[in-house]
């Protein structure tokens, strides 16, 4: 279905379009909002700024709405600008040093906009038009350079390396809803939509196309790099800051590979991953609520004193390590097959990942909610029932999605592919089971390996100490971990260069025109002065001097 009314003329329209696709990201876009608003009433409780919290919560409802159902690309380029200014409103709400990271946020998730924007005006200008209804162009040439503006513009959305690195800050910085919510559902379910939208509507995007590799390029690297942080942080929220960024590597390779099975998974993974993270995430706000930090070695035995939040967490944390037969694993394993599909390279990263994954797991689970429970926490009580029942329904929906996954999948996310599916469906058990079988294998290995981590280190904290200061990783880690891989700051250290050379620019020219100038013009004077200091003999010379040059010039 779709509403149009005039807008500001020069072709633009005032579009709303809600079809299966549209319809499906909306209704779980207010799902999730309705959640994080229940387990918000008593997190923000008492808290500076819970009143502007709210007012920038259901903006963001709000815009991300207008976002999906804009069925013309300027109107979607309003509502996805709108959510900018709203990101940055709740992460400043959080602590009092949280301006910086609001900063960084903005300017990462700005300049991605503005490839965005730009991509809309060549796409608009190939097309002819800008509502998307309408649009179907052939890869090539500008369509392609178009293609990869409106791609930087939906994968930045989601948190794709390398426009990532203001999560993290932010899972330390901003009120943890905010966290649940943006970085942990509505940017995933934004950033695949509008992906999706790319590659299957506004283009055709051909599993043999360098455009398809460079997607899946993009999404392994994301995969690796991301859980690879996330194995060593010793921070409950910012452990799950990386997977969340780790997470939408697998959607992007899903949808990257341009196969049937790859986007079924990739839009699987992106409600799953909405699903488990936000659950991961509220599991953590109610171990900060009750414990009073999120830091892990301070942490420990919370499993006793926090029984329903563990099981939360348990089930959400099965989910995204992807063990069966939580939702987790059907979209990762359709992942797989299709990574697999198109070149075994792309496999191993995933499937790497998926150890990595479950390893961090491993750790965080150990370290949180098992093990002794320190004298500072032996006060600690169960979250409120007003904080549990989101957590509880998120992760009846885990077991729910993975057991009978014939409902999201046969009835919500194959319909978006339609014909394409050529009448296959992907319902049911994974149809490889030697993938299985492997997938299986990998998750035995993360936990020998997170049992051997903490035999060899005496403590589940140190559970990937083996790995962290391995020869090689330990030097890498370390730049990593001093942020010298970070784009922003590798920016603004360019930016600080830059003004610098340009600050001496202007102190040269200041120089030039107060100090030389001036020198110049007084040793000028004060030759004049002497030459003109009314000596009658100077004056004779200076005569004969003239007199001489001009005979000299008539003669040459």
């Amino acid at each position: 279905m779709i509403y149009t009314i005039p807008w500001i003329g020069f072709g633009l329209e005032l579009s709303f379009r809600i079809d299966r696709f549209s319809g499906f990201i909306a209704a779980a876009i207010a799902a999730f909002v309705l959640l994080i608003t229940i387990y918000s009433m008593v997190f923000m409780r008492g808290r500076r700024h819970s009143g502007p919290f709210y007012a920038y919560l259901f903006l963001t409802f709000l815009f991300a709405e207008g976002a999906v159902l804009a069925n013309n690309l300027i109107l979607l380029l309003f509502f996805w600008e709108a959510l900018l200014l709203t990101i940055f409103g709740m992460i400043m709400i959080g602590k009092q040093d949280a301006f910086k990271t609001a900063i960084k946020a903005f300017v990462i998730v700005g300049i991605a906009d503005l490839c965005l924007m730009f991509g809309i005006a060549l796409t608009g200008q190939l097309a002819g038009t800008f509502t998307l209804s309408k649009i179907q162009l052939s890869l090539g040439g500008w369509a392609s350079v178009a293609f990869i503006f409106l791609m930087i513009g939906a994968i930045a959305k989601g948190g794709s390396m390398p426009f990532h690195s203001w999560i993290p800050d932010a899972a330390i910085d901003a009120p943890l809803p905010f966290m649940a919510l943006v970085p942990g559902a509505l940017e995933k379910l934004l950033g695949i939509y509008l992906l999706t939208r790319i590659c299957l509507d506004l283009f055709k995007l051909d599993p043999g196309s360098w455009l398809s590799l460079l997607l899946m390029i993009i999404g392994a690297i994301t995969i690796i790099l991301a859980v690879m942080m996330a194995l060593i942080q010793k921070d409950f929220k910012r452990l799950l800051s990386y997977h969340a960024i780790s997470q939408m590597g697998y959607m992007i390779l899903g949808i990257g590979t341009a196969v049937p099975i790859g986007i079924v998974g990739g839009i699987f993974h992106m409600v799953n991953n909405a699903i488990f993270k936000s659950c991961l995430f509220l599991s953590g706000g109610a171990v900060e609520k009750e414990a009073g930090t999120t830091d892990l070695s301070k942490l420990g035995g919370l499993a006793s004193k926090m029984p329903i939040t563990f099981l939360c967490f348990f089930v959400a944390a099965l989910s995204i390590s992807g063990v069966p037969p939580f939702n987790g694993f059907f979209s990762k394993e359709l992942i797989f097959d299709s990574a697999l599909e198109r070149g075994w390279i792309f496999y191993l990263a995933a499937a790497l990942g998926g150890f990595l994954t479950a390893a961090s797991f491993l750790k965080l689970g150990h370290a949180a909610f098992l093990g002794n429970l320190n004298n500072e926490n032996k006060k600690v009580k169960e979250a409120s029932w007003v904080m549990l029942t989101p957590m509880v329904v998120l992760a009846l929906i885990c077991v729910i999605f993975g057991i009978y996954n014939v409902l999201p999948l046969k009835y919500l996310i194959q319909p978006i592919l339609g014909a394409r599916l050529e009448g296959h469906s992907f319902a049911g058990l994974p149809s490889n089971l030697t993938l299985v079988i492997i997938t299986c294998l990998v998750l035995l290995a993360a936990y020998l390996n997170h049992l051997y981590g903490v035999k060899k280190t005496g403590k589940a904290l140190g559970a990937a100490d083996h790995i962290h200061y391995a020869p090689v990783l330990s030097g890498l880690y370390d730049k990593a971990e001093k942020r010298y891989f970070d784009p922003y700051d590798i920016g603004m250290k360019i930016a600080a260069g830059f003004a610098k050379i340009l600050w001496w620019i202007d102190r040269l020219v200041d120089w030039v025109y107060e100090t030389f100038a001036v020198a110049v013009t007084y040793a000028f004077t004060g030759g004049l002065r002497w030459l003109h200091g009314g000596n009658f003999s100077i004056y004779v010379v200076w005569s004969m001097v003239g007199a001489l040059m001009v005979i000299l010039y008539m003669i040459r």
